[in-house]
């Protein structure tokens, strides 16, 4: 099996080398298409969730940047990974009690391993769309639930206004909206039923080790209207992407950093491969034609 790391159109667009672009050409209908993903904007290289790790994101091959939406106090929705700042900022509080001209005054960049090189603010989802459309990549949204006090909750309205934004930037297309609290899926397939979504799965939700589990699994997505299933590395079984295609759903699976298990994985059979390190697609993809081409 061919697995083909470029995204649709690609191998004709770009310089490579004769070999490869034949190769492709000739063995495309047969080729397993698999998404690479820049986990948070590929956080292990710049700063996560900020446009600067975006636009990194895009000098690699990656098909898709994923990102994590929450919502502040008054209404606005920002590209964040955690309910409270300090971590990642030069901040301190709740989003859940943060406005977005306070959100907006913060260095997301503080924290950075090594530092970077100017502060960077927290993105509203708009802008982090506006820039993928630009880039040509896809967007994995993750909605993210409100946290205080070791107790979660949804952020009023967030389903929709996350519908808004992907419909009024034209990214209808290039967007699979995700949460590990499925039951807002459906509401997103309610709004715009061409929407792709999709269960975020950790042992949190799911006991892999339950009866029946895979089948029931498949049977909870299936319910929820989504394409995609996006499993936690670890929980990862061989027999998974036959199972998971045979019930029409196509299987992610994150947060991948090493090679030899980006390696693996793809040849697998998996759909979408995430990782913090996108500049390992680009050896990933050496290596597979490598072994291809050592096969004659």
């Amino acid at each position: 099996m061919v697995i083909l790391v470029v995204s649709p159109g690609e191998y004709q667009e770009k310089p490579f080398k004769k070999e490869i672009a034949l190769l492709l050409e000739y063995r495309i209908m047969r080729a397993h298409i698999l998404q690479r993903v820049a986990h948070r904007g590929g956080s292990a290289l710049a700063p996560e969730n900020t446009l600067a790790a975006f636009r990194r994101a895009l000098t690699f091959p990656v098909d898709a940047i994923e990102l994590d939406v929450q919502m502040s106090r008054d209404g606005h929705l920002v590209v964040f990974h955690d309910e409270t700042v300090e971590r990642l900022t030069n901040g301190v509080g709740n989003i859940l009690d943060l406005d977005l001209t306070y959100l907006r005054s913060l260095d997301a960049s503080a924290h950075f391993p090594g530092g970077w090189p100017e502060p960077q603010h927290i993105p509203t989802l708009r802008e982090a769309l506006d820039l993928a459309r630009q880039g040509k990549v896809e967007v994995y949204i993750e909605i993210k639930s409100s946290r205080r006090n070791g107790l979660s909750g949804r952020y009023p309205g967030i389903t929709e206004a996350v519908v808004r934004d992907v419909l009024a930037t034209g990214m209808r297309e290039r967007v699979l909206i995700m949460s590990f609290d499925w039951s807002l899926l459906p509401l997103v397939k309610d709004l715009a039923p061409d929407l792709r979504t999709g269960i975020l799965v950790s042992e949190d939700v799911w006991n892999p080790r339950g009866p029946a589990a895979l089948a029931h699994l498949i049977a909870q997505a299936q319910a929820l209207r989504c394409e995609w299933i996006h499993l936690d590395s670890r929980l990862f079984t061989p027999e998974m992407p036959a199972l998971f295609h045979t019930g029409g759903l196509r299987l992610g699976i994150w947060t991948v950093n090493d090679l030899a298990d980006l390696r693996w994985l793809a040849q697998a059979g998996v759909d979408s491969l995430t990782t913090d390190q996108p500049d390992l697609f680009a050896v990933l993809a050496n290596q597979l034609f490598s072994s291809e081409s050592d096969k004659g």
